[in-house]
Parts: C-alpha cells; sequence; structure tokens
C-alpha cells in the first residue's frame, strides 16, 4: 500500500488559486495554526505618477471602502471555511484510512466467502412461504414488515445462520421505502447543520451514511449509481461557502467519495444544464450523490433473503402477538405473532424466540400490540414528489434548491428518463394510503420555475405523476426528553422482549439492521455469527456488467431500450425475463411486446413479477415495474393487458379480475395522482378565453356536433374520424371522452370543451387526446375542403 505523506509543521502547501488573481494562495501550518496568506506583489512603474486629481481621489475614495469590504469577506469565507474545512476533514481522513486493514478499498468485501449458509437459485413459491412459516416449530427471529429496515434485518439474520421469518401486511416496499427521492445520500443539509451547531452527532450520522451509500453501490450496481448534482450559486459571496460545505462532504466520505466535487463558471453551468434560469448566475457547484430504483432495491433485499433460507411471505398480516409467561421474572415475553394471509383469510401462529418490529409508520400500532399503555414515539410527516416530463432536466445532471421559500430542500433529479422533483415535509396521519395534496404539488412547480430559464413553461398539465411518502419521525423512548425529535434511528427493547426499529433513513438500512440484530442477539441469548452483509451482493448483482444488455438484444433479438431496461432492472436475472418474452411476429424486435408504447415494460416482466411473489395489479404497476410512478395514464392504459396475464397465470375468477382492476384505478386515481390531475379540469369553472378563442373552439366542436345538439359522443367522434380514413378502438375513444366528460353522463357538452381548451391555454391540462385529436381531425378537413377561385389565384 503506498503511503500517505503529509507536509511538516512548517512546510508550505501551494496551490489554492486566490480568488480574482492569477497568483497562488499558501496554506501556512505554525504549531496548530492554520494560516493562509496571500503572496505580495509588487508593482513596478516606468515613470513616477504626479499629483492625484480632485476626481481621481474621490473615485478613489469611494471605491475603497467597498473594496476593503469585499476583500474582508473573502477573507473570511475563505480562512474560516477553509481551515475548518481542511482541519476538521483531513484528521478525520486520516483517522478512517487508520483503520482500513491493507489496501484501502470500497465496501465490497468477500461477504459470500465467509457464508455458511445456502443459497437458493430457485426462489420458493409463496405458498411453500406459507407452509415454512406455519410448519416451523420455533424461529430464532420473526420480522414484522417488509420494508427496507425490515428486508434488511431478514437477510441479516438469516446471513448470521438465524432461523429467521418475515411478513408483511402488504406487498414488499408497498409503503414509505417505495415513496422515496430515490437518492443514496449521506446528506448534504445534515452535514452543514453539525458543522454550524457542533453537533458531533449529526456529523456521524453523515459519516455512517456515506459509508453505506459506498456499499450499497458495491452489492447493487445494476440498480444504482452515482449521479452528479448541481447547485446553482446566484450571489457571490455563496460560491466560497458552499464550496467549503460540499469539499466537507467529500472529505468526510474519504476514499469512499464517488467523484470529487466542482465549481462550474456561469457558461459552463448553462452548457451542462441548459433550462437553469441565467439571470444573475454566479456559477455552480456540482458534488455527487448515488440514485437507485428504490421499490427494486427492497424487492432485491427481501429476494436476496428468501435465497438464504429465510421464510418471507408479503400479504401476512399480524393478528395478534403470542406471549408466554417467564418462569424465572413472571413477566409475560413476546414468543411470536398470530398471522393472516390477506389474500386467503386463513390465520396460523408463527413462533419466534424473538420479534422485531420494523413496521416504519405504523411503529406505534404494533407496540401497543404488546402493551397498551405505551406512549407513541412515532411523528409522521409526509413527503410529495411529482413526476413531470424528462425534457425538463438533462439526462444525467440533477439539481439541489438548498433554500426554498420556506426554509426545505428540493430535488430536481433525471429518474428513469423522467425528472423527479420533491420533497415536502409535513405532518400527518399515518395511513396506508397517503394522498398528493394540490397545495404540496403546486409548492413545488413553484419552487421549480424559481430556478428554471423563463424560457421554460412549467405546467400543471405536465405532472405526469405524484404521490406522498410518510417519513417516520420518531423520538426516542429511552431518553428523558421524550418530545424531542431524533435525528437518527431508535433500537429499543420492551420489557416483554420486543425489538423495535424505527426512523432512520433509507441509504442506512443495513447499518440500522445490523444493530437491530446486534440488540436481538444480547437480549434473547441467540447463538448467532456476526454481521455478514457487508458487500453482500444483491439479487440479479452477481454477474451484472454494463454491457450486458449488448448480449439481450444480440441472443433474444430484444429492443436496445428494452435491452437496457431488462438489465437495469433485474441485473444477470434478465435472461429470465428475456427467455419468458412472446415472440411479436414483426422483423424487429423478434420477442418482448410492450406493455405501452412509450415504455420499455413488456408483457413477460408480468410473469417474471409473479415469481417474485406480486399478488395484484398493483404490485406490478407500482413495484415490480415502475409505470404507476412515472406517468398515471400509461399505467392506465396498461391495466387490462396486466389483469389478463395475471388472471391467466394465476387463475382468477372473472369477478377477481374486475375486482383487481377496479383496486388498481383507485390506486392511481387517489395515491399516484391521477385524482389531483383530473380535477384541475372539473375545477377550471370559468372559461378563461378571448372571443376570437371562443369562436375558434366553437368552430371545431361544430364539426363534430354536425347535427347542432349542442354535445358530442363516440359516434359523432367516430363518424367524423372514419370521414378521414382514421380508425381509432371503440373503447380507447370512450376513455378519450371520459377524461374530458365532467358530469360522467357519456357525452361531452360544448362547455366542457371550452373549459378544457381554457385549461390547456393556462398549462393546467397537457396531453389532453381528445384536444389533440379534435385539433388534427379539423385540419385534415380543412385541408379537404375546395378553395374558392379568388383566394386560389385562379380563372381568366
Amino acid at each position: 500500500m503506498r503511503s500517505l505523506v503529509w507536509p511538516s509543521l512548517d512546510q508550505e502547501v501551494s496551490g489554492l488559486a486566490w480568488p480574482g488573481s492569477g497568483e497562488s494562495a499558501r496554506f501556512l501550518v505554525e504549531g496548530s495554526v492554520l494560516r493562509l496568506s496571500k503572496p505580495r506583489v509588487r508593482v513596478q512603474s516606468q515613470s513616477r505618477p504626479g499629483p492625484p486629481q480632485s476626481s481621481q481621489l474621490r473615485t478613489y475614495r469611494a471605491a475603497v471602502p467597498s473594496m476593503w469590504l469585499r476583500r474582508a469577506l473573502r477573507r473570511t469565507a475563505l480562512v474560516g471555511g477553509g481551515a475548518v474545512v481542511t482541519a476538521f476533514g483531513l484528521s478525520q481522513l486520516l483517522e478512517y484510512r487508520k483503520r482500513q486493514p491493507g489496501v484501502a478499498r470500497l465496501a465490497h468485501v468477500a461477504a459470500e466467502e465467509d457464508l455458511k449458509v445456502p443459497f437458493a437459485n430457485e426462489l420458493p413459491s409463496r405458498g411453500a412461504q406459507l407452509s415454512a412459516l406455519s410448519g416451523t416449530e420455533e424461529f430464532d427471529v420473526l420480522i414484522v414488515g417488509g420494508g427496507a429496515t425490515g428486508a434488511g434485518c431478514a437477510l441479516d439474520a438469516v446471513t448470521r445462520n438465524l432461523k429467521t421469518a418475515l411478513v408483511e401486511r402488504s406487498d414488499f416496499s408497498s409503503g414509505t421505502s417505495s415513496r422515496s427521492t430515490k437518492l443514496i445520500h449521506g446528506g448534504v443539509r445534515y452535514l452543514q447543520k453539525a458543522i454550524m451547531k457542533l453537533d458531533y452527532e449529526q456529523y456521524m450520522m453523515v459519516k455512517e451514511a456515506l459509508h453505506e451509500r459506498a456499499n450499497l453501490l458495491e452489492i447493487a450496481p445494476h440498480l444504482s449509481a452515482p449521479l452528479p448534482i448541481m447547485l446553482p450559486v446566484y450571489k457571490w459571496w455563496q460560491l466560497p461557502y458552499y464550496w467549503a460545505g460540499i469539499k466537507m462532504y467529500d472529505l468526510v466520505a474519504g476514499i469512499q467519495c464517488l467523484k470529487s466535487s466542482y465549481v462550474l463558471s456561469k457558461s459552463k453551468a448553462l452548457e451542462l444544464f441548459p433550462m437553469l434560469k441565467k439571470d444573475k448566475l454566479v456559477g455552480a457547484i456540482v458534488y455527487y450523490d448515488g440514485q437507485h430504483n428504490d421499490a427494486r432495491m427492497n424487492l432485491a433485499i427481501a429476494l436476496t433473503a428468501a435465497r438464504h433460507g429465510a421464510a418471507v411471505a408479503n400479504y401476512t398480516e399480524v393478528v395478534s402477538l403470542l406471549k408466554r409467561t417467564d418462569p424465572k421474572s413472571g413477566e409475560e415475553k413476546v414468543c411470536g405473532a398470530r398471522c393472516r394471509d390477506v389474500l386467503t383469510g386463513d390465520e396460523f401462529d408463527v413462533k419466534a424466540k424473538c420479534v422485531i418490529n420494523a413496521t416504519g409508520p405504523f411503529t406505534d400500532s404494533l407496540r401497543k400490540m404488546d402493551k397498551q399503555e405505551t406512549p407513541n414515539i412515532c411523528q409522521p410527516s409526509a413527503g410529495v414528489h411529482i413526476v413531470i416530463p424528462g425534457y425538463y432536466s438533462p439526462d444525467n445532471m440533477g439539481l439541489l434548491d438548498p433554500a426554498t421559500s420556506d426554509g426545505r430542500v428540493i430535488f430536481f433529479l433525471p429518474w428513469e428518463k423522467m425528472t423527479i422533483a420533491g420533497t415536502t415535509d409535513t405532518p400527518t396521519n399515518v395511513t396506508a394510503h397517503p394522498i398528493p395534496g394540490e397545495e404540496d404539488i403546486n409548492f413545488i412547480l413553484r419552487e421549480i420555475r424559481n430556478y428554471l430559464s423563463p424560457d421554460v413553461e412549467v405546467r400543471r398539465g405536465d405532472v405526469l405523476a405524484a404521490w406522498s411518502g410518510i417519513r417516520p419521525l420518531v423520538t426516542d423512548p429511552n431518553s428523558k426528553d421524550t418530545q424531542s425529535i431524533c435525528r437518527n434511528h431508535v433500537v429499543s427493547v420492551s420489557s416483554s422482549g420486543m425489538v423495535t426499529i424505527a426512523g432512520g433513513k433509507w441509504t442506512t438500512y443495513r447499518s440500522m439492521a445490523e444493530e437491530t440484530l446486534d440488540a436481538a442477539v444480547e437480549a434473547h441469548q441467540l447463538k448467532a455469527q456476526p454481521c455478514r452483509t457487508v458487500g453482500l451482493m444483491l439479487e440479479g448483482a452477481r454477474g451484472w456488467t454494463p454491457t450486458l444488455y449488448i448480449r439481450l438484444v444480440q441472443d433474444y433479438g430484444l429492443e436496445v431500450e428494452v435491452a437496457q431496461h431488462l438489465a437495469a432492472t433485474y441485473g444477470s436475472r434478465a435472461f429470465d425475463v428475456a427467455k419468458m418474452a412472446m415472440v411479436t411476429g414483426q422483423r424487429w424486435p423478434i420477442v418482448g411486446r410492450r406493455l405501452v408504447s412509450e415504455f420499455p415494460y413488456i408483457e413477460s416482466e408480468v410473469m417474471y413479477a409473479i415469481r417474485e411473489y406480486a399478488c395484484t395489479v398493483i404490485d406490478v404497476i407500482a413495484l415490480r415495474t415502475r409505470l404507476g410512478f412515472l406517468n398515471v395514464q400509461a399505467a392506465d392504459e396498461a391495466l387490462p393487458r396486466i389483469a389478463q396475464i395475471m388472471a391467466k397465470e394465476l387463475s382468477w375468477s372473472d369477478a377477481r379480475t374486475k375486482a383487481e382492476l377496479e383496486a388498481a384505478k383507485q390506486f392511481l386515481y387517489h395515491e399516484m395522482g391521477y385524482r389531483a390531475r383530473d380535477e384541475q379540469l372539473s375545477k377550471t369553472s370559468e372559461i378563461n378565453l378571448d372571443y376570437q378563442e371562443v369562436n375558434r373552439y366553437k368552430k371545431r366542436f361544430h364539426k363534430f356536433d354536425k347535427e347542432g345538439k349542442g354535445f358530442i359522443t363516440t359516434v359523432d367522434v367516430q363518424q367524423v374520424l372514419q370521414s378521414i380514413n382514421v380508425h381509432i378502438d371503440e373503447n380507447a375513444l370512450h376513455e378519450i371522452l371520459n377524461e374530458v366528460d365532467l358530469n360522467k353522463n357519456g357525452q361531452v357538452e360544448e362547455d366542457e370543451f371550452l373549459q378544457l381548451m381554457s385549461a390547456v391555454k393556462k398549462g393546467q391540462v397537457s396531453d389532453s387526446r381528445l384536444a389533440i385529436l379534435l385539433k388534427t381531425a379539423e385540419e385534415t378537413l380543412n385541408q379537404r375542403e375546395p378553395v374558392s377561385v379568388d383566394r386560389s389565384g385562379g380563372g381568366v
């Protein structure tokens, strides 16, 4: 290993450019004091200047205070920020390097070589998992909750050679874990608070998260990747301030820093992010964090635990806790749970030496099931995100708004070829079905407008999907001050022996699980091996390479976009999905029928999702694919085909299929923002059009309402389309009109059409299929009308 040589105490460190000059600044280390000095410059004049004129003196005197003020501010910012960042950051880097055995590495270790737990190439079916849960005499650990933390606990436990069970009352990652900002990060804002408030706890929280960030990027490279994030600067004094903070972020990460941050000039920032507002822009700072597909990552953790032997089952809820009396203390101890299969209603007991509560926002529900008088520790907060078209941001550059109008932080990130923006932070009640509010959606849109160029019109109608996730903030039950919010996670053991893990963040799920299992092993004297999850590759990671998609194209005849999607979603398991793909009957692609034309999701993914324990249509559109999170209208279009495939594979009755379709539509309507999008038109009671616009749109409407009824139906539209040789499926046409049919009477009145065009004009509605259809048909009809002689220029 190469040794790192540091300068001696009286040695100068040069190379830092002094702002506003071409000279080098020097760091002088004198004892324990770090001093920044600027080299003196001697200016020699060819001739001695004469006495200054009075106007020159006045100009000079007016400029001196401003010049010295700027110099003082620069010196203060650089000396203070540079000294703190360099001294503190380098000391932490040295301390970190001392702890590294041998050659410095990333998180990856040969964890799998140390495992004594078998690995199954075939996943057990859900039925087999339920049989294992009900038929096993006693598990060492029963985890309640299938989010990121619960799945992490299951993987940690089973790889310690503990007999492990996990139950989840809905689907894996159906709650908060699928509704995050999709970032794997240490937390720039937490580091800022740690420095400003000299808070060592927050500093260690950031340091731990940065270590976990590196590990997560290593163990699931197909689901995660580094992402550059730009921080635009609009005031010159903020540049050294933010630069110092971001450099501190790099230094705290140490050798696990993804890529070094850097400063951009105004022109370069606009080149990389052309949508950025250029007025008063000084420059920008770019730093790196990680990004992932959160729901698929959560599922990968659960599936990896299952392959290692854990009995995991979704749609299995805890009805009550099992208890026994301890013969020594006489106290009641939790020894398992009474569970119910949500899909069939069957109930059974799952006995375990230790029960772990990893239910996120529902932490208090299980705690009260253990002991009714237990005080609440969860203080839920709702975070809303929106998805807008991908043209709002570059393909590979995010944006951070560090100080919104109300002090919150907003991220603006490319994700799955769309743009995701969020999040808000609003106190809320705990619910399994959080709904995004219109006020939060508009808040995010307003903040986006503040940072984007005026040339980019940010329209409410461009919101393709919106969702709300509940962040489980907690108070520490072991603290004297139970009212204060704990900024990190909390692990507690009740008097009955139930272990609770609450709070925390997505990035640190693994370390939280490790700490939870350590507490469980100690509290219940379990015979367990040390934690083995650092560097343990997740589902699909082994055998994945960045060029794997090329083999999918060459071996199976998939579209390049589809192959890239499969490789990035399933990793090395993408070949299993490709083998199930149906022949298209076309020259190209050979296999892989898309569910919807504009997204790379194919029909075989629905069949493969069933192998991954998908039980409902919602599981497929939201959590196995991410279609529901990306575009609610596209997801709605894909529902019938998804339901048809699942009905065939799972032998659903017609009634079950119909119920699944209705449940999925309700999910999209309420939880994915379809309702908020739909209400943009129904709330537009006023028609904000001028006289000429009203006449133009009425004329367009009357081309379809030839009989002057005052409304149009699917029959009217179909007749006009047939006259111009355009054919649209009757069901699709009914759906198009239904989007505008506000009173749901099967027809579109003239006022409803004018309301639609008014909403389109104001940006509340975009990409309306009926508006585009009628406009296109009108243009085609106008082209077919005979041209008069006086207009054609003909005649003799």
